[in-house]
């Protein structure tokens, strides 16, 4: 009898634990009910990416020591870099340097571990082409200016949803010095140091 009554108990239990999980579900659903469809008119309108979007990569020619780092620092091998030596200046020259966009999975290492600075992330996705040839990109293609979509003049920037003020949901008709939720790095940076000064001078005082 008392083992019946535990069975029954348990299955009670299991129960209210499986509704509570699927009031949970509902409430997320009907919460974007009530919500207005967000629609990105795109290619007129365009998300702005986040500040450390990993797009295309620039490449600058004349900053390049060819110091193979970016290769090495690659987990697929994937940037070509071609130089020779010259005897003159004895130092290395670079002729051609070359990345394939469709075999890249923009981890961002090669930017990271570059001695002189001579790659970096933008903010240009949309590197879709019919022949995947076209994606293993030179120096004269890397070395192209980015393309930022709050330059253009054909088209309507819009914030993510994430850096919406709190409260919105639809990024249309959002006025332009609306401030984004959270912090920004810079002011992380400062309340951390301020915050390790605070506890120094706490620390010599008790001494």
């Amino acid at each position: 009898m008392f083992k019946f009554l535990q069975q029954v108990g348990d299955y009670a239990k299991g129960t209210v634990q499986a509704a509570k999980y699927i009031g949970q579900g509902l409430s997320v659903t009907f919460d974007h009910m009530q919500r207005r469809p967000v629609t990105v008119q795109y290619p007129y309108e365009k998300l702005i990416p986040s500040e450390r979007f990993r797009g295309r990569i620039h490449f600058e020619f004349d900053k390049c020591i060819s110091c193979e780092v970016c290769v090495r620092v690659c987990p697929i091998n994937l940037p070509v870099v071609d130089w020779e030596f010259d005897r003159t200046s004895k130092k290395k020259k670079l002729n051609h340097y070359s990345i394939d966009f469709g075999v890249c999975i923009f981890c961002g290492n090669c930017v990271e571990y570059c001695p002189t600075n001579c790659l970096s992330m933008t903010e240009e996705y949309e590197l879709s082409t019919y022949d995947r040839h076209d994606l293993n990109y030179d120096n004269v293609a890397l070395g192209r200016l980015p393309y930022k979509v709050t330059q253009d003049p054909m088209v309507t920037p819009l914030r993510e949803l994430a850096y919406l003020p709190k409260g919105v949901s639809d990024p249309h008709d959002l006025p332009a010095g609306a401030p984004r939720p959270g912090k920004f790095p810079q002011d992380i940076i400062e309340a951390t140091k301020a915050q390790e000064d605070s506890e120094k001078d706490k620390a010599e005082a008790a001494q």
